[in-house]
C-alpha cells in the first residue's frame, strides 16, 4: 500500500510516520521507485502498537525503540497478547470518567451487538444504572462489551464451540465470591472505618484482587494450553 493509504488506516500523519522509521520504531518501507516506497500490514500492526504506547502510557520514543525491539523477538501468541494490552490497560482511563449514556451509543462505541448487549444484561454481566429513565454504563461495562465483541471477532465465540453461558457462570461466581470476601472483611473490622477510609480501602483491594484473578487466570489458560499441546504431540 502507498503511505497515502497508511496514514488513512492509521491516523498518522505522513511526518509522523517517516519519523518512526528514522528513529528506528518503524521499519523500512519496500522501495519501489526513486520517491515512491510500498507498506503492508506489518505496518499498520507496528503503528497502532506505538500509538497505544504513545496515548495509552505516554512513554517516550527510546523507551518504545526498547519495547519494539524485544516484541519482535517475540512468538506470534505473544505479539497477540502485547497488542491487546497496550489496547485495554489504559492508565489514565482510570482517572478519567468514561461512562457511556444510552444504549445506542453503548453498542456503537463496544462493537457488541444488541442481541448480545440484551442477553449480557439479562445475565447482569453488564449492569447499567438508570438516573431518569436513561441507561448509564460504567467505564468496566464499555470495556467488557468491548472484549466480548472481540472474542467473537478473534474465534472464540460460539460459532466456534464457545458457550456464552459460562459468561453468565463465571459473573454469578465471582459476585457470589465478592459478596462473602466483603462480608467477612466488614466483620473483622471494615465497618469501623470512615466513610473516606473504607474508600480508600476499597479502591486499592478492587486493584490488587482484580490484577490477582488477571494474573492467575493468564497463568492457568498457559499451563493448560501447554499441556494439550504437550498430550496431543505438538
Amino acid at each position: 500500500m502507498k503511505i497515502s493509504e497508511l496514514v488513512k488506516i492509521t491516523g498518522v500523519s505522513k511526518e509522523t510516520i517517516h519519523y518512526y522509521i528514522r528513529e528506528g520504531v518503524l521499519h523500512k518501507s519496500r522501495k519501489t521507485g526513486r520517491n515512491t516506497a510500498d507498506y503492508n500490514e506489518s505496518h499498520v500492526d507496528q503503528i497502532r502498537t506505538i500509538k497505544a504506547l504513545r496515548d495509552n502510557y505516554f512513554l517516550p520514543i527510546p523507551v518504545i525503540k526498547k519495547l519494539i525491539k524485544k516484541h519482535r523477538n517475540r512468538n506470534r501468541s505473544e505479539k497477540s497478547s502485547f497488542q491487546f494490552l497496550s489496547e485495554y490497560f489504559r492508565p489514565l482511563d482510570q482517572l478519567l470518567s468514561s461512562e457511556i449514556n444510552g444504549k445506542k451509543l453503548f453498542l456503537e462505541a463496544t462493537g457488541l451487538s444488541e442481541k448480545w448487549l440484551d442477553k449480557m444484561e439479562e445475565w447482569h454481566v453488564i449492569t447499567s444504572e438508570k438516573r431518569d429513565n436513561e441507561s448509564f454504563y460504567s467505564q468496566d461495562d464499555v470495556i467488557i462489551g468491548k472484549l466480548i465483541a472481540d472474542m467473537d471477532r478473534i474465534g472464540i465465540g460460539p460459532r466456534d464451540g464457545f458457550n456464552p453461558n459460562e459468561l453468565k457462570n463465571f459473573t454469578a461466581v465471582l459476585r457470589t465470591l465478592v459478596a462473602k470476601n466483603l462480608e467477612r472483611y466488614m466483620e473483622a473490622g471494615w465497618n469501623k472505618m470512615s466513610p473516606e477510609e473504607l474508600r480508600e480501602k476499597g479502591s486499592q483491594s478492587t486493584e490488587v484482587i482484580s490484577l490477582f484473578f488477571y494474573h492467575i487466570y493468564r497463568k492457568l489458560v498457559r499451563e493448560e494450553y501447554k499441556r494439550y499441546l504437550e498430550t496431543h504431540g505438538e
